[in-house]
């Protein structure tokens, strides 16, 4: 299955509801649009979005006679792209880099981290893992156990050492040895717990300091937990200043627009997605082609 086939699977869920409304081969009449809203803002991209978005729309619609619904189609998913903040940089492309994973526990960030570094083993890159949960129970042994699939070293420490000291070492290690790519797994923290989100920060802010490469802190963002993510997203935000985003999980939902509404509203770019459990189900997030995924394509 090529990449995109795999996006527009495991978009599918999160497609039929859209399809549906497309596949009438309706007119473009007020019933339309009042559906297409309905539509889009239970796929949770966030009522204020849908009205903007389907108010460009129909200036659009009306300026270009487009009478039937399946005409609406690509100038929505064009229309919904334009939503989403560009990247800057790819932190794991553009190198050396080293990136900060952060987010709530379940969210997938060990498993995006060993996927990442499988990645960077199969495209030559040169890369280094830390595991900086020294907290949880087996997560440095799952760590590790993704390493070995990976091909890639990890560094860690003994449970219940100093988290932003374990970030010092990994630093220190992938400079000393050339390290093109370091990746960083951190525990996950309740973004409801001021306390952990302090101490999450002094991780960020130690490993931004002694990093001679430049430091991206990504969150890590679970599609299935809906607008519940999109309130995560904000307090990390506020207590991190990410850099971006990585949504995984959006197979597992109806509501992948969730990713929109949380790209847009925080103005933060989405650097991977994940829409599988394969290596090759985080991909790379190109704006126009998740959106032709998620609205679907013409007959």
């Amino acid at each position: 299955m090529g990449l995109l086939d795999s996006l527009r699977s495991g978009l599918k869920r999160s497609r039929e509801a859209i399809n549906e409304l497309f596949y009438m081969g309706g007119e473009v009449d007020e019933s339309f649009w009042e559906e297409l809203e309905d539509t889009l803002v239970m796929g949770d991209m966030g009522a204020e979005l849908v009205m903007r978005v389907t108010d460009d729309l129909r200036d659009q619609a009306a300026r270009e006679n487009l009478t039937r619904a399946e005409q609406i189609r690509e100038a929505l998913a064009r229309r919904l792209a334009a939503e989403f903040p560009a990247a800057e940089r790819d932190p794991f492309g553009d190198l050396p880099s080293c990136v900060l994973f952060v987010g709530i526990n379940g969210a997938g960030k060990t498993t995006t981290v060993g996927k990442l570094a499988g990645r960077a083993r199969e495209d030559g890159v040169s890369c280094l893992i830390g595991g900086a949960d020294t907290f949880r129970a087996a997560a440095i042994e799952q760590l590790e156990v993704w390493g070995r699939r990976a091909g890639v070293e990890v560094v860690t420490r003994e449970r219940g050492a100093d988290p932003a000291s374990v970030c010092y070492d990994v630093v220190e290690r992938a400079e000393r040895e050339g390290t093109q790519l370091t990746l960083i797994d951190t525990a996950g923290r309740l973004h409801t717990s001021s306390d952990l989100m302090r101490e999450l920060a002094k991780v960020v802010g130690v490993t931004r300091k002694r990093s001679g490469a430049p430091v991206s802190t990504v969150l890590v963002i679970d599609a299935t937990t809906g607008q519940n993510g999109l309130n995560q997203a904000r307090e990390f935000n506020d207590a991190l200043e990410l850099d971006g985003l990585i949504v995984t999980k959006l197979d597992g939902t109806a509501k992948g627009g969730i990713a929109l509404a949380i790209s847009s509203q925080l103005g933060l770019p989405i650097y991977r997605i994940g829409v599988g459990e394969s290596i090759d189900d985080l991909q790379a997030f190109d704006a126009l082609e998740f959106c032709r995924a998620l609205v679907g394509e013409g007959m």
